[in-house]
């Protein structure tokens, strides 16, 4: 690494970590003084306390990683400029694109950094800390959240429709499960089992008895087989179940829709119901192009900030704090607006998520090369 590049990055980094550590202590403080009252009836110890807002912590860097790099972005980019730092570089042969490149490194790891949180941390971070909020209460001994009642889902593409009176979402045991598929002939087969476990990368099931339906000969279902354990290799993991009761709750509520989904639950979703609604597969593709789109939002802020920046002249430092404001602000309106319309289906789910990016990118890299 050249020296010119560990001066600039060295001169990014010290404002990049106060800007991130000081939105994410802002964020916590926010939020202790929003949910004190229940946190106090909640009854947690201080290391309690500690445990929930980690807990909280990767959802807040998702939101503030972007924030923080573009102020400091803009205000080391300033600040090098009032110093005639920039004129200097460029004078002696260096060119823009050339002087940034520790820039477009910096974002390009904390798109990385993004990425991994959202799909790692950020979709199950708030039922965790719900958890811990609800460790002493009561509540937690009315209800088992990780037990599913009456679960019920089908899967289209393997046309098997599933029935189970209860589904450990922990140990993917299921309780009086029923099994109903159609074979290509259009005759039927229907299971019925006391318990289900997976095994060896196959369905378990315990005192089972099977079916055969042929409604153009008979109404009436068949017995053709009984056995205490009978092993089915079929597609359904216990990974797709948990998407699909995560998914079929959010889909039927306006607020749950603006949760994280994983992509991969959104795959496994969108395979097993090809045939969904139209609104709902509207909904469920922006969700998936908004997600790989909004890691790339740390690289589209360094081509924002190039050009807002790195403009010769002598101006103050704070012109990069309101610049960032403001476009902080610009990008999380057209964000919202785009997904909005996508989800909507008045634009295609792609446009939808990649909008902000395309336009802020665009104009970022237009204005870059217009610098003088």
């Amino acid at each position: 690494m050249r020296l010119l590049d560990k001066y600039l990055l060295r001169e990014l980094l010290t404002p990049l970590s106060y800007c991130l550590g000081g939105f994410t202590v802002f964020f916590i403080a926010f939020s202790l003084f929003k949910d004190l009252d229940d946190l106090k009836d909640s009854k947690l110890r201080a290391f309690e306390f500690v445990e929930y807002y980690v807990t909280t912590v990767p959802e807040m860097i998702v939101t503030v990683l972007p924030i923080a790099l573009l102020l400091a972005l803009l205000y080391t980019l300033t600040n090098h400029a009032r110093h005639h730092e920039i004129t200097a570089i460029r004078a002696a042969g260096v060119s823009l694109w050339r002087l940034s490149g520790p820039y477009f490194a910096v974002g390009l790891v904390g798109s990385m950094v993004l990425f991994a949180l959202n799909e790692l941390a950020v979709p199950d971070s708030a039922i965790k800390a719900e958890q811990i909020k609800n460790r002493h209460s009561a509540k937690k001994k009315i209800k088992n959240s990780e037990v599913v009642q009456n679960l019920g889902f089908v899967n289209s593409a393997s046309r098997r429709e599933w029935l189970i009176g209860s589904y450990n979402l922990n140990t993917s045991e299921m309780i009086n499960p029923r099994v109903i598929w159609t074979l290509g002939d259009g005759s039927q087969r229907w299971l019925h089992a006391a318990r289900a476990v997976r095994t060896n990368s196959a369905w378990l099931f315990l005192d089972a008895r099977e079916y055969r339906s042929d409604p153009e000969r008979s109404a009436n279902l068949v017995p053709s087989l009984a056995t205490n354990a009978l092993e089915r290799k079929w597609d359904e993991t216990p990974a797709q179940i948990r998407s699909e009761v995560k998914i079929s709750s959010r889909i039927t509520s306006r607020i749950a829709r603006q949760a994280d989904l994983p992509l991969v639950e959104i795959r496994d979703y969108l395979r097993l119901h090809p045939n969904l609604p139209r609104e709902d597969r509207w909904w469920l593709e922006t969700k998936w192009h908004g997600r790989l789109a909004m890691p790339w939002t740390c690289l589209v802020v360094v081509l924002i900030a190039l050009p807002f920046g790195a403009a010769s002249g002598r101006r103050n430092v704070f012109v990069g704090v309101a610049s960032s404001i403001f476009i902080a602000f610009s990008f999380f309106v057209l964000t919202q607006l785009s997904l909005a319309l996508g989800a909507g289906g008045r634009v295609p789910a792609w446009l939808a998520g990649w909008l902000p990016n395309l336009i802020f990118g665009g104009a970022g890299l237009w204005f870059t090369a217009r610098v003088r």
